[in-house]
């Protein structure tokens, strides 16, 4: 009988843990095992498995960037009965398939709203006549506590409950320690396996779309809007990269048209299944500075300007572009101090960086995770 892994992922906002979890579950099955992702956020139209299977759970997502509470697919807050149904299908699946490990993403180093569901899956694994080994999966940096006692709580349940922990991230940029102060206290259990990135795209037509434009894409909301804006505006006030056509990718497609006359060239489209090609071909990249958006970046070797999302309390994304930047890898542009002068300038700065070059990061973590999740199953 085929080894079985269990993967549970639960996105809020963006799309970036599931597709993290869904590229190492389509690795770890190409070396035949049975992978099985349980998703608890809402239902994404194109997600790569591979030969992995996908379960749905009752979806819930948060209810706004503040993270204040979690709602369903109506928009309704949720109620202990959804949460309940969840749990109960995650505790069916466990007992249906008797996994040899179970993969939870994030926590215990956050989704702290879900932690009755994700302790309610270690229990059932651990009630399994052979328990399943138990791996955390989680990304390179982590938000900053809002308390620091919560540190003190992850550490306790990574020691009491976790097997192993994968750090997804280059040591070399930064290390799962900069942002947890307890990592130390992991000792073997803690692996950094490289960053997780979509597969590198072959360019073959180097005068296709995207070749020597500037590039930019935002998310949707009004944090996404205010970085098109000023896209919008700096076009004629660069000095490198006034006579290129600037490209906005609005991610909400509604936003599109709100672009259209901004002036001679520019072009506004919502985003495209070839951005990685645009990438590849740009000029300049200008974004934010999410784990997925910097992967791409380093997977095109883009010449780039990371403006990173600071508001809500968020850390993540500034403590990310600041070490690129220190590195000369990238330009960085404060979104306190985004304009459409100061991005101009910023592009221009970037246009005089080179093109990364390969292996500034490690960009084989889905391969990598793989690989660690059969030794250690092998080792159990």
């Amino acid at each position: 009988m085929r080894s079985t892994a269990l993967f549970w992922v639960q996105h809020l906002l963006g799309s970036g843990h599931l597709r993290r979890i869904a590229a190492i579950a389509s690795a770890l099955s190409r070396h035949g095992i049975q992978c099985v992702v349980a998703s608890g956020g809402m239902p994404l139209s194109h997600l790569d498995l591979g030969a992995a299977e996908l379960v749905q759970l009752p979806p819930v997502r948060a209810a706004d960037a503040g993270f204040s509470g979690l709602v369903d697919h109506h928009a309704s807050p949720v109620d202990d009965q959804l949460m309940a149904q969840r749990r109960d299908l995650l505790c069916e699946l466990v007992a249906d398939l008797a996994p040899e490990v179970v993969v939870t993403e994030t926590f215990p180093f956050g989704r702290r709203q879900l932690r009755h569901e994700a302790l309610a899956l270690l229990d059932a694994a651990d009630a399994l006549a052979k328990p399943s080994l138990t791996v955390c999966s989680v990304r390179d940096i982590l938000e900053q506590a809002s308390k620091p006692e919560r540190y003190e709580q992850m550490r306790a349940i990574a020691m009491g409950r976790y097997d192993r922990v994968m750090v997804h991230g280059d040591p070399r940029l930064v290390t799962f320690g900069d942002t947890f102060p307890f990592a130390d206290a992991l000792g073997e259990r803690l692996v950094h396996t490289g960053y997780i990135a979509a597969p590198t795209v072959t360019v073959t037509d180097r005068d296709g779309p995207g070749s020597q434009e500037v590039i930019v894409s935002a998310g949707g909301g009004a944090v996404g809007l205010a970085l098109l804006e000023a896209a919008a505006g700096a076009r004629p006030l660069s000095a490198h990269a006034s006579n290129l056509t600037w490209r906005l990718l609005t991610g909400d497609p509604s936003l599109a048209s709100s672009f259209q006359l901004s002036g001679d060239g520019i072009v506004a489209e919502p985003n495209r299944a070839d951005f990685a090609l645009l990438l590849a071909r740009c000029a300049v990249s200008v974004s934010q500075g999410g784990y997925n958006t910097i992967t791409d970046i380093f997977n095109a070797r883009a010449r780039a300007v990371v403006v990173p999302y600071g508001g809500e309390g968020e850390t993540e994304q500034t403590e990310r572009a600041t070490r690129l930047a220190r590195q000369g890898s990238i330009i960085m542009l404060p979104e306190a101090e985004l304009s459409p002068r100061s991005l101009g300038r910023a592009i221009d700065q970037a246009m005089a960086l080179p093109h990364l070059s390969p292996g500034v990061i490690d960009l084989d973590g889905a391969e990598r995770s793989a690989e660690l999740l059969l030794q250690w199953m092998d080792d159990d």
